[in-house]
């Protein structure tokens, strides 16, 4: 292994031993009180090293959002390989999909989703701006594939695959912000299982012939 080499990995495992600490410190402060001190501290860094690899707190929290994407399309490549399985069969199998990723990391999960309607994207330096947008695009492209199926095999209505896509993201990422916000107003009402599943069973009826 060339110094080059050495270097890259070292320098690739300090950075995932941040993301670890981050979590860490997230899962105790918040993702909104926690800063980047916090961090550096639980890292046993210090804050000006820890800029050397994150150029600031949201570009921080966006790349632990790459562990959930590579998470969602691992299970979308499984869903899709099923042969066996109608694009009904997927369609349900999606939902699945989807519980999954809340129970993987709600929290990152849900910063996920508030990224999509503020300028933090506009903050991140552009290899990591790269990797959301790789990985995002190939995901709902592999959504956009289970309706694709389905419309050409005349199950689902005549409609653009990616905008059916689009919509059922756009009804997976509302759900799941809206419950979190009740949840925050009242600890006791957690109606998010049920809400998805009725919110998605509505989707499959009117998406299907």
């Amino acid at each position: 292994m060339g110094i080059s080499e050495r270097k890259r990995r070292d320098r690739e495992r300090r950075r995932q031993e941040i993301l670890i600490a981050a979590r860490r410190v997230f899962a105790v402060k918040g993702l909104y009180k926690a800063t980047m001190e916090d961090i550096a501290q639980a890292a046993e860094l210090s804050a000006g090293t820890l800029y050397l690899y994150f150029r600031n707190k949201d570009e921080l929290v966006v790349s632990l959002s790459v562990k959930i994407l590579e998470f969602m399309t691992i299970r979308l490549q499984d869903v899709l390989k099923q042969t066996e399985s109608d694009p009904e069969e997927k369609l349900d199998q999606l939902l699945q999909v989807f519980f999954d990723m809340y129970d993987f990391d709600p929290l990152v999960l849900i910063n996920l989703f508030h990224l999509q309607s503020t300028d933090t994207l506009k903050n991140l330096s552009e290899p990591v701006l790269a990797e959301i947008k790789d990985l995002s695009g190939r995901a709902l492209g592999m959504v956009a594939e289970i309706f694709q199926d389905g419309v050409r095999k005349g199950i689902f209505v005549d409609k653009h695959p990616m905008a059916l896509a689009d919509g059922v993201w756009g009804l997976f990422s509302g759900i799941i912000l809206w419950e979190e916000s009740k949840r925050m107003l009242d600890q006791g009402k957690d109606y998010l299982r049920t809400s998805l599943e009725t919110a998605f069973e509505i989707f499959a009826r009117g998406v299907k012939r």
